[in-house]
């Protein structure tokens, strides 16, 4: 009798148990709405992220979660970050977005060529950051004057890539971020070429945004930027149209009305680069500036399609403009 009782007591823990496990690892709990946001922030352990968990109801037991964790020995494999549940899960469907990272993201996408500007408003439209906040940073906020990029601020240095950030990101995260790609392409390869090329970064990034804004055809790139260095070697003014056409606060004119404005950046009006980037440039473009085309060109003219006719002389490039029926005051060099 004490040993049929034994066994009846055992068969009922065990059962017991069984319908634990069933009800806590493979019950979802009910359907969120809206859905329910934790954080996890990196450090934290395995029984404080199970905990906040459980407060928030997204799973039914903390105990059950750190069980389920150690058993399928995923408990160290969770990546910290934002996540949202809808609710309806069970705690395997919540370990496995804890590992795979399924936290919230903002994810921004920052093509080449913007200008600080452009990007704040890019920045601004996503919700995550004030636009005008994130361009008073960019242009006088205590990152950039840290890093000594005063007094033009990040113009520049904003390296295009797509970018996903917390929801709870701040200015400071956001450009901080950037900044960070675009040092990461100043490796010590780069700094050698800059230094044999007798560049510093930025004068490096000026000519790559002049770059940038001018060729179309990313093959051209090379081509181009010796162009402009020939110019320099010369004395020759650069005679860019986006240099002229570039302002601070994004304001826009035509080519054919800025080059007959005068500005700091307008590079009909003087020798020698302008004394700032114009515009934030890829990786193709900063290579471009580094390892130009060695040629014997001084001018081009756009074609239709985006491709350039290059020139070795003035009177070439007017023929040229004619052929393409392109005004006098376009592309470099064709002012008289």
């Amino acid at each position: 009798m004490k040993r049929a009782a034994a066994i009846l007591v055992i068969a009922i823990v065990v059962g017991a148990s069984v319908a634990a496990v069933s009800y806590y690892w493979l019950s979802p709990t009910e359907k969120f709405a809206p859905p329910r946001e934790v954080t996890i922030e990196k450090g934290e352990s395995f029984r404080q992220i199970a905990q906040a968990l459980a407060d928030a109801g997204v799973v039914r037991s903390g105990l059950a979660l750190r069980l389920y964790g150690r058993m399928s020995l995923t408990a160290g494999q969770i990546k910290p970050g934002d996540y949202a549940f809808k609710g309806d899960e069970r705690i395997p469907d919540v370990m496995r977005h804890l590992v795979k990272g399924d936290f919230i993201v903002v994810t921004i996408t920052i093509p080449e060529g913007l200008t600080v500007h452009e990007i704040a408003e890019r920045v601004g439209a996503t919700g995550l950051v004030c636009e005008d906040e994130f361009e008073d940073a960019a242009r006088d906020g205590p990152i950039v004057r840290a890093l000594g990029l005063m007094p033009l601020g990040a113009e520049g240095y904003l390296f295009p890539a797509t970018y996903k950030f917390s929801p709870h990101a701040k200015v400071n995260d956001v450009l901080a971020a950037m900044l960070a790609r675009f040092f990461q392409v100043l490796t010590p390869d780069v700094e050698q070429r800059m230094f044999a090329a007798g560049l510093d970064p930025r004068r490096l990034v000026t000519m790559a945004s002049i770059v940038e804004k001018e060729a179309k055809a990313p093959t051209e790139r090379p081509l181009i930027a010796g162009v402009f260095y020939n110019r320099l070697r010369l004395g020759m003014p650069l005679q860019s149209d986006p240099t002229a056409e570039y302002e601070l606060d994004g304001a826009k004119e035509s080519a054919a009305t800025a080059v007959h404005t005068s500005s700091a950046f307008n590079t009909y009006d003087f020798t020698g680069l302008p004394p700032g980037p114009i515009a934030n440039p890829g990786l193709k473009s900063i290579e471009a500036a580094l390892y130009p085309t060695q040629t014997d060109f001084l001018y081009f003219v756009a074609r239709e399609g985006g491709t350039h006719v290059f020139s070795k002389s003035f009177d070439e490039h007017r023929r040229a403009i004619a052929l393409e029926r392109k005004p006098t005051a376009g592309k470099t060099g064709a002012t008289p």
